[in-house]
């Protein structure tokens, strides 16, 4: 069965570096789009940041854009998300998910930037 599991959040101050691991089992990477959720305060779930794992196709969405980086690392089974420069509003909980509704995703992971 498809299992997603999520780490590497935490407190940071803003300009700071956060970077997420996502555990996937259950299925092989390398064969499909993977996504990164994220649910802010007052914000619903949205999609942040996709790859397409067999092609290493990277698309972002403007807020974080120049500043975050998806990665694949089909071998063990794990997507990443590199995230730089944080801001206040990037706090939220962080998903990895195999669409781009987070119909299936993991528990999440905390990020909390403040000074």
């Amino acid at each position: 069965q498809v299992q997603l599991v999520e780490s590497g959040g935490g407190l940071v101050q803003p300009g700071g570096s956060l970077n997420l691991s996502c555990a996937c089992y259950g299925f092989t990477l390398g064969s499909d789009w993977m996504y990164w959720l994220r649910q802010t305060p007052g914000e619903g779930l949205e999609w942040i940041a996709r790859i397409h794992t067999p092609t290493d196709l990277k698309i972002y969405q403007a807020p974080v854009k120049g500043r975050f980086t998806i990665s694949s690392h089909n071998i063990d089974n794990i997507l990443y998300l590199q995230m730089n420069d944080l801001k206040i509003e990037d706090t939220g909980v962080y998903y990895c998910s195999t669409d781009s509704t987070g119909a299936m995703r993991g528990k999440g992971t905390l990020v909390t930037v403040s000074s």
